[in-house]
Parts: C-alpha cells; sequence; structure tokens
C-alpha cells in the first residue's frame, strides 16, 4: 500500500506544482553557496528551487518522472543543479560524497530498514542529514477544521470519529534512531495560508490519501467540502502549517 500510495504524486505535476505550499525561507538560511546537496524526492522543487537560488550544488532524485520534468524546467536557470528519475533505494552513489543530504516531506516515504543507512553512505564525514516535515495543525479557521471532519466520517470509512488537529506544541518530533548519526537539532515555524474552497480542493488532490479513495467517494467528500466552505465559511479558509527541519550530523 505504501508503494502504490508514494507513486500518487506523479498522476497529476501540474496540479501538484500549482497547489502544493513551499516553505518558509527560514528553513534554507543555514545553507551556504556551494554546499553540495543530495536532495531525495524534489517533486517539482519546491525546496530544490530556494537551494539553488542560495548558490547550493544540488542533485535532486525522483522517482516521478513527470514531476521531475516540472522541477527540471524551473531549474533550468541553476546549471548546478540536475533531476534524476529513480527510486532512493535503488540510486547509485556517486563517488565523492555529499554535503548535505536533504528530504522535503518525503524522507517517511522511503524504507525505514534502509534509508538511514544510504543517507549517511551517500554523507562526507561530518556532512549533514537535512528533512523538512510539514505537520497540518490547529489554528487558522479552527471551526472549519473541527466541521470539516463530517464530512470525512461520511465519505472516507477510515476516519476516527471526532479527528481534531492537534495544537503545534503537542506534535511530538520524531528522527530515526541510527548510530550513524549524532543527536539531532530540531527548528520549528507557525505559518499560514488562505485558501478558496476551488484552490483547497486542488490542494486536497495533492494528497495520496485522498487520491487514493474511491472516485465516488472522493467526489462526494470534494463537494461536501466545497458545499462547507462557501455556504458556512464566506467561501474562504486558513490553515495553519507547521514546518519542523530536524538536522543531524554523520559520525
Amino acid at each position: 500500500m505504501r508503494e502504490r500510495l508514494r507513486t500518487t504524486f506523479g498522476e497529476d505535476a501540474g496540479r501538484y506544482d500549482r497547489a502544493r505550499p513551499g516553505y518558509p525561507a527560514a528553513v534554507f538560511e543555514d545553507f551556504a553557496a556551494g554546499t553540495r546537496v543530495l536532495e531525495i524526492g524534489c517533486g517539482t522543487g519546491q525546496a530544490t528551487v530556494p537551494l539553488a537560488g542560495r548558490g547550493c550544488v544540488v542533485t535532486a532524485v525522483e522517482l516521478s518522472a513527470d514531476l521531475a520534468a516540472v522541477a527540471s524546467a524551473k531549474l533550468a536557470d541553476f546549471p548546478d543543479t540536475a533531476v534524476e528519475v529513480g527510486l532512493f533505494e535503488d540510486w547509485p552513489l556517486p563517488p565523492e560524497p555529499f554535503d548535505v543530504v536533504l528530504a522535503a516531506t518525503a524522507f517517511h516515504w522511503l524504507d525505514p530498514a534502509t534509508r538511514m543507512t544510504k543517507a549517511a553512505d551517500a554523507l562526507r564525514e561530518g556532512g549533514t542529514l537535512a528533512l523538512i516535515t510539514t505537520h497540518h495543525v490547529a489554528g487558522g479557521s479552527e471551526r472549519f477544521f473541527a466541521d470539516v471532519q463530517r464530512c470525512y466520517e461520511r465519505f472516507d470509512p477510515a476516519t476516527p470519529p471526532g479527528l481534531r488537529l492537534s495544537a503545534a506544541a503537542d506534535v511530538p518530533t520524531t528522527f530515526d534512531e541510527s548510530d550513524r548519526f549524532g543527536p539531532p537539532r530540531f527548528r520549528r515555524w507557525e505559518w499560514e495560508l488562505s485558501y478558496s474552497a476551488a484552490e483547497y480542493v486542488d490542494l486536497l488532490l495533492t494528497y495520496s490519501g485522498h487520491r487514493a479513495l474511491p472516485p465516488e467517494n472522493r467526489e462526494g467528500l470534494l463537494a461536501s467540502i466545497t458545499r462547507l466552505i462557501d455556504e458556512e465559511h464566506g467561501g474562504r479558509i486558513t490553515k495553519r502549517y507547521l514546518t519542523e527541519l530536524a538536522t543531524a550530523a554523520r559520525g
């Protein structure tokens, strides 16, 4: 199931690029020009473009050829970047190690049995593993996110009853235990984006769980959410995100 969900992101690369949010600029402040970065699962370049703009030398590995094509086009003005299509677990590491291995909202899709080992193997001694994670947290249009659970409970039977978003302070930090890396450092940023009903549905259609629903359930869910936003929430809602950057040095 995980492998099936992992491939859904490339089914509509244009929507993914249009609707998926990027990351706060502060996430990239410590990435210096000339840093050699291996990015795992670059999507359409939401993190790759800021890294390239800071002068990093980026090699990105992306499973979806369609997503990779969009990223490559956006990076055309950055000759020190390259996007390769492939499964990271199978991708052959080059002879020269990297300064940073980075995964932005992608590391959890990798095989837990091998991901830390291969990331360490790709790094020079003292190099950094940097993991960016996005969480959906309480805030913004809080009444909408309580009300919308009725829609999910009706159309997605896997939805736990009464589910609510956690406050950012209650979201635990996570980092795989590994003797290949030192203790992790965590930094976090909370931020918000506003969406019309159409924009919010566009965003939901980039999430694997929504795309994997049976078509009739998915269509019913999205129509129900659209009505809720337009009829009960003034046609616009605000969503709060928590972005976490976890870094650890290879020993």
